[in-house]
């Protein structure tokens, strides 16, 4: 794995990871899933019920689905209470709220949502539905980065990229590609 890709990258901040429908944003998430789990940090989704991800796919991944938490929300604002709730516990290392399209939070619930992140080291992953060239959920994000295209090669092989659009930690921009087995329904 790319080591700018890594749970300890994202940790105690806000983060934005956009993708157009060719994009790879469950790919990318889950590999965050996944690191978190192996670094014995508990992650939760907190996903919607008209795009949901595909378990069978992500055990496959190799995410421990007995501990992961997953959590229903009808609309952006119901994601962000239920994450304001997750990382307020201490409880849980990431949390990842898939918001789809034209997802939008409220300065106070981004607000909230970054300090509790740094206030308890964990990770809030906001997945949104967006071209790169749209602009992120708020000046709050501290890290935006867009999944780029990928390409099916042999035996469900397809390269995996995404773009640091901002990362106010390094102050420059970074990229990873790799090239990643994915199951179908992880894209």
């Amino acid at each position: 794995m790319n080591p700018s890709w890594r749970f300890s990258t994202f940790a105690s901040r806000l983060t934005e990871l956009s993708a157009t429908p060719a994009g790879a944003p469950l790919t990318l998430a889950f590999r965050l899933v996944l690191d978190a789990q192996r670094q014995g940090e508990p992650a939760a989704w907190i996903g919607r019920k008209d795009a949901p991800f595909y378990p069978p796919d992500a055990a496959d991944a190799g995410v421990d689905l007995a501990a992961f938490a997953v959590v229903w929300a009808g609309h952006a604002l119901a994601a962000a209470k239920a994450a304001d709730l997750l990382v307020r516990s201490g409880a849980f290392g990431l949390v990842v709220l898939d918001l789809g399209r034209e997802a939008r939070l409220p300065m106070h619930a981004s607000s909230r949502l970054a300090m509790l992140a740094k206030q308890h080291r964990a990770a809030v992953v906001c997945l949104t539905g967006k071209e790169a060239t749209r602009a992120s959920l708020g000046p709050l994000v501290s890290l935006r980065a867009h999944a780029a295209a990928r390409r099916r090669g042999e035996g469900g092989r397809f390269r995996c990229e995404a773009v640091a659009l901002k990362d106010k930690r390094k102050g420059t921009t970074w990229n990873i590609a790799e090239v990643c087995r994915g199951p179908d329904g992880l894209h």
